[in-house]
């Protein structure tokens, strides 16, 4: 069965948006946590225009080749501009969490308003075979508390953000991680977990 997992890029505090992200304003103040896409000389062999370095490339390319389908939640579909009408992956078509009305969905685009399970069972239709990348503190937190995710990793860049919205949110209680591999790279350390159930 293929796998649910979560790889965002995340300040050391704990942020993945700066602050004031939103509609018309991104990621507010957080695209430092992005440098690292370009600040190599190796050229992503999925997404166009980004080029990381050597250890960042492979563990990127590496990730991102595993994915068959993208679930986001509301707040990062809207910070990103409805992604274009398209998808966050050149190759994955998106599924798109929220329990308000989204109008500018496109027929590329699926709109799941009945939860994060039925989100994960219809990626997991679409995928292929392949993973379920999920985006947005929020979806993450609800399949975490849903128990559907099997992998956390954490682009985890050496700045501290001091306000934005959380990678995490709140659980009803611990989750256990095991770690599977840490790659350091120049402007990020590369952090992929295991969930324990």
């Amino acid at each position: 069965m293929s796998k649910v997992f979560s790889a965002l890029a995340v300040s050391v505090d704990g942020f993945i948006t700066g602050r004031d992200p939103g509609a018309d304003r991104g990621l507010g103040d957080g695209s430092v946590l992005f440098d690292w896409y370009g600040s190599g000389d190796v050229p992503s062999r999925l997404f166009d225009g980004f080029r990381l370095t050597e250890p960042s490339a492979r563990v990127f390319d590496d990730l991102a080749g595993r994915i068959g389908a993208v679930i986001v939640g509301r707040n990062t579909y809207e910070d990103s501009s409805h992604f274009g009408g398209g998808s966050p992956h050149p190759t994955a078509p998106v599924f798109v969490v929220t329990h308000r009305p989204a109008p500018d969905i496109t027929d590329r685009q699926t709109l799941v308003t009945t939860g994060i399970e039925d989100a994960v069972a219809a990626a997991r239709d679409a995928a292929g075979g392949k993973d379920v990348g999920l985006m947005g503190g929020g979806v993450v937190t609800a399949a975490l508390r849903a128990g559907l995710v099997d992998e956390l990793v954490l682009h985890q860049v050496p700045v501290l953000l001091g306000a934005g919205r959380r990678y995490f949110q709140g659980l009803p209680e611990h989750v256990r991680l095991r770690l599977v591999d840490v790659t350091p790279a120049p402007d990020v350390t590369h952090l992929h977990y295991q969930v324990e159930r």
